[in-house]
């Protein structure tokens, strides 16, 4: 993990001075060291904040040169953010092709890989990444980031000139403007969305874009020219014709490869620990791995006097494996004290305050000194892990003609599971495409009729509007759309920067691409059977965690006590100097101002004025922490 900055232009423009500029910036994501390279001709300028992880030594310090054989000087040069779990496989793979490895870093095996496959090697690895590889003999600029996009990569192309960076931040201070993108804010303001799914480029600012998951750019100073392909998508073509039990035992195989891959550091490794299936699982397969990097340390939230605490299911995890436990009760004052903090950090709005409790959870873990966390996401939108996926399944059962006989909503009620299922789910299960329709006209009617928003607001920006509703059939249609498209990208950003925020690293066993590519290979019934949402994980842990967790009934998902947190005092001081900064820019009616304010649930549709802080702030960046 670290932070990334460069400068490539088609002449001397820019030097170091400003190249430093943009690495201050990023100094949170690296506290271990830093460095700076430029090429003799002046065109291009690589920075980096190392945050050391393996190798510690200063040979693996970046940017890192490459020297291909026959030639006297370098001719590649990278600075990368991210780690490649499989780097050892791959090294043993290259030496036996004749390449030599002067440490013991996996960048190093990257401008391998790269020289040895080009920009094939993407499919090489097994990691989280965003890199820019400089070829000074083509001059030109390979950069990637990894498939489902857990590592950020922001740039800006200004008449000629290429800013890249880790984060936003950098880039303005670079000296690209700061201007706030207002049809996101729109759609974040009345539906909720901080991203676009039509446009995955798309940020919350004008003048920065980003590098989608799972793409390449390349870019050639001397033309101008950038170009920029998907190199991965999700297999979805076919379904795996498999028994129960080879399955359960090829996900266990899988996930524990992935677990043991993520455990290679030399720096201690921890675990957060909500109490939930996935925390859990992976709580577990660390302490079944017995490897010396586990440092046998995990780290939860709790919300004190929350029905919706899950602290007492952490604590029998944690004792049933004589883990470490290390808790950080988080209430409406620590939201206050580090409110501007969290801002800074997260650049864009965030949905909800579940934000706010992971950034603790990361700061809990500075504290104790652990550098790299394992956490839980991606396993609810890969394997179904939500209440509101039944209604994707029971949809393509009856369009199958098999939920009467399959019993799958009887099962689902015995599980106390009380999702409806009526007309409407009859109807997109029968017109999929109409459904669609219908569910986009909803949600924009929805948004062009909320009182709060200003005309002239409203007139500018809903023409753009947008709502991606899923086309895609039955649930692995929908589980891609919220792995690939629209989800899992927001968690993602949450988990880098409050991570990066403390200079610590998180890594996510399940996203391994192979496992992902196997779960999704399955047919739907191994994520959702008998009523259980997550069936072949709890089938894989059921001999393994105790019961209480392995099959709890309940799905809270990561949720603080938001609207408890929202009716402190300097909250709703806050509320109403956000609701005014947005009338003066004439976002919302001044009627809004004499509204009582509408502290919410975090996952709560109408969550207005959470979004109505967020957007404020989005307007009016602060520069500093």
């Amino acid at each position: 993990m670290c932070g990334i900055a460069g400068i490539i232009q088609p002449g001397p423009l820019h030097g170091k001075e400003q190249l430093h500029k943009m690495t201050d910036a990023l100094a949170h994501r690296g506290p271990d060291g830093d460095g700076f390279w430029q090429n003799n001709s002046g065109t291009t300028l690589l920075g980096h904040r190392r945050l050391a992880i393996i190798d510690l030594s200063d040979a693996a310090a970046q940017p890192l040169h490459y020297t291909t054989p026959g030639e006297a000087t370098h001719r590649y040069s990278i600075i990368y953010n991210g780690e490649i779990y499989n780097y050892l496989e791959l090294k043993q793979e290259l030496q036996n092709q004749g390449y030599h490895f002067h440490t013991g870093s996996d960048t190093e095996v990257i401008l391998a890989a790269y020289d040895h496959w080009d920009d094939e090697c993407l499919y090489h690895f097994d990691g989280m990444f965003a890199f820019a590889i400089w070829d000074e003999k083509e001059q030109e600029l390979f950069a990637a980031r990894d498939r489902f996009g857990e590592k950020p990569f922001f740039y800006s192309l200004d008449k000629g000139t290429l800013f890249f960076a880790s984060e936003m931040k950098a880039l303005w201070a670079a000296g690209v403007p700061y201007a706030p993108n207002l049809k996101m804010l729109f759609n974040y303001i009345t539906i909720g969305y901080v991203d676009n799914p039509e446009r995955p480029e798309e940020t919350f600012f004008e003048h920065i874009v980003q590098l989608p998951p799972a793409s390449r750019l390349y870019f050639t100073p001397s033309t101008g020219e950038l170009i920029i392909d998907k190199y991965w998508d999700l297999p979805m073509s076919s379904t795996l014709s498999i028994g129960d039990e080879e399955a359960i035992d090829r996900f266990h195989d899988l996930l524990s490869q992935s677990i043991d891959r993520r455990l290679r550091s030399d720096v201690p490794v921890g675990t957060s620990l909500s109490g939930g299936l996935d925390s859990s699982s992976i709580a577990m397969l660390m302490y079944k791995a017995g490897k010396s990097s586990f440092s046998q340390h995990c780290f939860t939230a709790s919300f004190p006097g929350f029905e919706k605490d899950e602290l007492g299911y952490s604590r029998i995890i944690a004792k049933e494996f004589g883990l470490q436990q290390h808790t950080v009760a988080i209430t409406a004052d620590d939201l206050v004290h580090h409110w501007q903090k969290f801002l800074y950090h997260q650049e864009e709005p965030a949905s909800s305050a579940s934000a706010f409790a992971q950034f603790s959870v990361f700061e809990l873990a500075k504290q104790h000194r652990i550098t790299v966390l394992l956490d839980g996401q991606g396993a609810d939108e890969t394997l179904a892990g939500y209440h509101k996926y039944y209604k994707w399944y029971w949809q393509e059962l009856f369009h199958q003609r098999k939920l009467i006989r399959s019993k799958e909503i009887v099962a689902a009620r015995e599980a106390g599971v009380q999702e409806s299922f009526g007309w409407k789910n009859i109807m997109a299960s029968l017109l999929p495409d109409l459904a669609s329709v219908i569910l986009e006209k909803q949600y924009l009617f929805h948004a062009l009729g909320q009182e709060d928003l200003h005309k002239d607001f409203v007139r500018l920006q809903s023409k753009e509007a947008y709502y991606c509703s899923p086309e895609l059939r039955g649930l692995n249609g929908i589980l891609y759309f919220n792995t690939c498209v629209h989800g899992l990208n927001e968690l993602l950003r949450y988990a880098d920067r409050n991570s990066m925020a403390h200079g610590r690293e998180v890594r996510l066993p399940f996203l391994s691409h192979e496992l992902v590519e196997f779960i999704f290979s399955l047919p739907p019934n191994f994520k959702i059977r008998q009523g259980w949402t997550k069936w072949i994980l709890r089938q894989t842990m059921k001999d393994h965690l105790p019961a209480t967790i392995a099959w709890r009934k309940d799905k809270t998902g990561f949720e603080p006590p938001q609207k408890q947190w929202m009716q402190h005092p300097a909250m709703q001081e806050m509320i109403k100097d956000a609701r005014e900064k947005l009338v003066k820019e004439k976002i919302l009616n001044t009627s809004v101002l004499t509204k009582p304010l509408e502290p919410a649930e975090a996952y709560s549709k109408n969550n207005y004025d959470w979004r109505y802080l967020n957007a404020a702030a989005c307007l009016n960046y602060k520069s500093e922490a």
